[in-house]
């Protein structure tokens, strides 16, 4: 199967640590963290990786270069300028060639049966499938939603006082009929798109993980996911 790796950002707030490469680049024992990421990917069987680049994009084709090292097959889309989730991800899909396809962003790393969203979307005859996950104080994030395994709800801001509750968890599967309802530019999936079609009726729904989950957006994460793959609570 495929996926797309969202790795165009700036990491602007993992510039203090890390300032000479993007921040799916940055450094893990050594490693790259995208390679946990595509790694995790490859032992899903999901092998077809599409890198969709921006900032300092040469150096991540410089490390994976056509991904025989790690037994994938690696495509780079280059992006001219910033297009937000859903342009990189429509940027991206010249390269997609199968129905449906995953996507990822390059900068967390989510410990997750991928067969089980595969096989969600094909009982449910979903357009997008995706991942939740529960956090303790929703209050930082737009909740998501799922009422009998479909999406009811998203990037929905509540305040109050801190209480449980499920957000997005950034990992997708796509049918790749969605490409064409992406308009070209700067588009945003999560603040855009998901919730047009969900305005539209479009069939999208998911399941909640309660796997391991890290996004090393911020330089306490960072460090966080070095110490955890020190300790084995990551394995690659």
């Amino acid at each position: 199967m495929q996926a797309i790796l969202l790795a165009g950002g700036l990491g602007t707030r993992l510039r203090s640590v890390v300032s000479d490469r993007p921040k799916p680049m940055a450094l893990i024992e050594g490693r790259p963290f995208m390679e946990y990421v595509v790694r995790g990917l490859a032992r899903h069987g999901i092998a077809d990786i599409i890198f969709a680049v921006g900032y300092k994009g040469s150096m991540v084709e410089e490390h994976f270069r056509d991904g025989s090292n790690l037994g994938i097959r690696a495509s780079y889309a280059y992006e001219e300028e910033l297009l937000g989730t859903a342009g990189a991800i429509k940027n991206a899909g010249r390269f997609v060639t199968e129905e449906r396809f995953f996507v990822l962003n390059a900068d967390t790393y989510y410990s997750l049966d991928y067969s089980r969203l595969a096989k969600l979307q094909a009982e449910k005859s979903l357009d997008m499938a995706l991942v939740l996950r529960e956090v303790d104080d929703i209050s930082r994030y737009g909740a998501a939603t799922l009422t009998d395994g479909m999406l009811t709800g998203f990037n929905e801001k509540l305040e109050g006082e801190k209480r449980p509750g499920t957000i997005n968890g950034g990992v997708y599967l796509m049918d790749r009929r969605l490409l064409k309802e992406i308009p070209e530019g700067k588009v945003s999936l999560e603040q855009e798109m998901i919730p047009r079609w969900m305005k539209e009726g479009k069939r999208l729904g998911g399941f909640v993980n309660e796997g391991y989950f890290i996004d090393i957006g911020i330089p306490e994460d960072y460090f966080r996911f070095q110490e955890d793959v020190k300790k084995g609570v990551v394995s690659w």
